[in-house]
């Protein structure tokens, strides 16, 4: 009789084969490129920048709960995620296993709302990139940067998957390397081993610190954690491109989660200790006042703004490069089931979906030249309704998860073919599920306060809402889908 183990790896044998001939994607990710593709997609402007925002909003205690309860959800995300992916490693990742294990219609819906979440954050990082570069050469023209920048993502994707993880990587490598610097500087800083005299936790009792303005300001500061950690789910699409989903996707998922989780709570840490929320510069997000950077000032640090330029660039073209490769992936795997155009679904000989490529970028383009025009309405509106959809994908790998669970055991098959089993279930799929659905409902509650309803927050706030129901609801009607019983859910990989 077959072990546990032989089975496990009897069944990865066959999922990696069979998964293989389906898609033709070049197998050439390993795991230390899985580790930084999520890192890439997490650590960026969210911590270098907002975070200080954070603080000063929610004061340090509020800002570290708010940052630890996302994380945590989060860590039952990669879980769930990690489980199906190491069991059926595919591109399409979630908007596949919505289709096999819930409901067609939802999975069209997903993969639809996950393309456009990453292809409007290229609009988003060209954006960005055009503002850094100003930091050093003012009086260049903003297309100029935005193009040298568009052209560079476009060709490290473009090239091969390997070519792509080795850039992440490396960028990746520069923003851990910062933040570590960063911590051991302020640690010193605040035992008075640097900069002076020793700060304690004085900042701490400042005002109303540690926590300041309540539940519903932390609230506020839910939505910002949770724009932060987005791009850990990035590992699920990756899978289809891993050599060995089995090992790799575990492997990277514990290592990946505790730097993440490590990375926020201490620098967040950090900057409460040292600098007082009720510092005016911590609610500016221009780089020449991260707290990142006022915290390297204050330790003597010379350049330290031009120092935090660079990083936070990387960061920008590290998260600009993921976009890129996940919105292509999840656009071809579309086209490959049917659900858009045929001619996207067409590879070359690298084994990259140049076609679904070109789509994105053109798609990305157009959205960043919005930017000008209107003064910048259509972009906003863009932007919102892409913040939205990073949610409704983490809503939708709960729902995925807990479904292939039940589904798993409904017919017969024994845990132990699993590659990777995630903890505590069913209590992370649905903990992260309503968690994820009270910041989603949450978005803009101030909006609904006073004796107005502002309906023009509202629209801007909820657009990405709407679209994604018009997605589903709108695919289940001209295709009559229906919820797949437990007992006909598509187990075969």
């Amino acid at each position: 009789m077959q072990s546990a183990n032989a089975m496990k790896n009897d069944n990865y044998n066959k999922t990696t084969t069979t998964n293989s001939e389906k898609t033709e994607l070049k197998r050439s990710l390993k795991s230390r490129h899985l580790a930084m593709i999520s890192l890439g997609g997490t650590i960026g402007t969210g911590l270098f920048l907002a975070s200080g925002g954070a603080i000063h909003e929610a004061g340090p205690g509020g800002a570290l709960l708010s940052y630890i309860v996302i994380g945590i959800m989060v860590y039952f995300l990669m879980q769930s995620l990690a489980e199906m992916a190491a069991y059926m490693p595919v591109a399409g990742s979630f908007s596949t296993y919505a289709t096999k294990f819930v409901d067609p219609s939802l999975g069209f819906a997903l993969g639809w709302n996950y393309w456009y979440n990453w292809a409007i954050t290229i609009a988003a990082e060209l954006s960005a990139v055009t503002m850094i570069m100003k930091f050093w050469f003012p009086h260049t023209p903003s297309f100029l940067w935005s193009g040298i920048f568009l052209v560079i993502m476009f060709l490290l994707n473009y090239l091969s998957v390997k070519g792509f993880g080795e850039a992440e990587y490396w960028f990746s490598l520069i923003k851990v390397v910062t933040v570590i610097i960063f911590i051991i500087t302020g640690t010193l800083m605040i035992f008075g081993i640097m900069g002076g005299q020793a700060v304690g936790f004085k900042n701490f009792t400042v005002g109303d610190a540690p926590f300041h303005g309540g539940f519903m300001t932390m609230l506020g500061i839910f939505m910002a954690a949770g724009f932060s950690f987005q791009g850990t789910e990035l590992l699920g699409v990756a899978a289809g491109e891993t050599d060995n989903p089995g090992k790799s996707i575990p492997r990277a998922v514990r290592s990946v989660f505790w730097r993440i989780l490590l990375f926020y709570v201490l620098a967040i840490l950090v900057i409460g200790l040292l600098i007082p929320y009720t510092n005016e510069s911590l609610a500016n997000g221009d780089v020449s006042v991260s707290p990142f950077t006022l915290v390297f000032q204050k330790a003597g640090i010379a350049f330290a703004a031009s120092v935090m330029n660079a990083v936070i660039l990387t960061a920008v073209l590290s998260a600009g490069n993921s976009g890129m490769y996940a919105s292509t992936r999840m656009l071809w795997d579309l086209a490959r089931e049917g659900k858009a155009p045929k001619f996207l679904g067409k590879l070359n000989k690298r084994g990259v979906p140049v076609n679904a490529l070109i789509a994105t970028t053109l798609v990305g383009t157009v959205a960043f030249l919005a930017s000008f025009f209107g003064d910048g309405t259509v972009y906003v509106w863009l932007l919102n309704a892409s913040g939205m959809s990073g949610f409704i994908a983490w809503l939708g790998i709960a729902i995925c998860h807990y479904r292939f669970r039940r589904a798993f055991i409904a017919q017969g098959k024994d845990l132990s073919l699993l590659p990777y089993k995630s903890k505590l279930f069913p209590f992370g799929p649905i903990f992260a599920f309503a968690v994820c659905a009270f910041v989603v409902l949450g978005q803009n509650y101030s909006a609904f306060l006073g004796d107005h309803i502002d309906w023009n927050g509202v629209m801007v706030s909820y657009i990405g809402l709407p679209l994604f129901l018009i997605l589903w609801i709108g695919h289940k009607l001209t295709r009559k889908t229906k919820l797949i019983p437990l007992n006909k859910c598509d187990l075969e990989v």
